[in-house]
């Protein structure tokens, strides 16, 4: 649902493989849980978490789950590609209640083969194949909200 770009933090130097995951953790989570986008993002080179909102907490089974998916798809070497369309079309395909009001009228969508879409801003990488192990660190549960904390090795 919140398949808009993050705005904030784009003074500093993003890590494309770090945030090219994130759009897999993301979709990831969507398939396997039917949960939103994550609510919180914060991605860096050493380490990232995201927040996402779930009914009900996960054990260590789940978390082995994601991150067996989300390598494997990292394994698949999936082209990352991007795509420009209006505003218009991109409301018959994403949520853009987060967009800011002085959005250009052209939006940029970013594709992680088929398996993920979504506007974005940030810088990717080509392949997925450039990203490495996705490795969770720490997870934690609290009043609806999941936190996923995670590093590439």
């Amino acid at each position: 649902m919140n398949d808009i770009p993050r705005l904030n933090d784009h003074n500093k130097e993003e890590y494309p493989p770090m945030h090219t995951c994130e759009h897999i953790l993301n979709q990831t989570m969507i398939r396997l849980f039917g949960c939103g986008r994550a609510v919180s993002a914060h991605v860096e080179k050493k380490k990232s978490k995201l927040d996402f909102e779930l009914p009900n907490p996960i054990d260590d089974s789940d978390i082995q789950r994601i991150e067996e998916c989300v390598n494997r798809v990292i394994q698949s070497q999936l082209p990352v590609t991007v795509e420009y369309i209006t505003q218009a079309e991109a409301q018959t395909r994403f949520d853009l209640r987060r967009l800011p009001q002085n959005a250009s009228e052209t939006v940029r969508v970013v594709k992680v083969g088929d398996y993920d879409k979504c506007l974005c801003i940030g810088r990717h990488v080509e392949n997925t194949a450039e990203i490495g192990t996705f490795k969770i660190i720490s997870y934690d549960f609290k009043d609806g909200l999941l936190r996923l904390r995670f590093k590439l090795l």
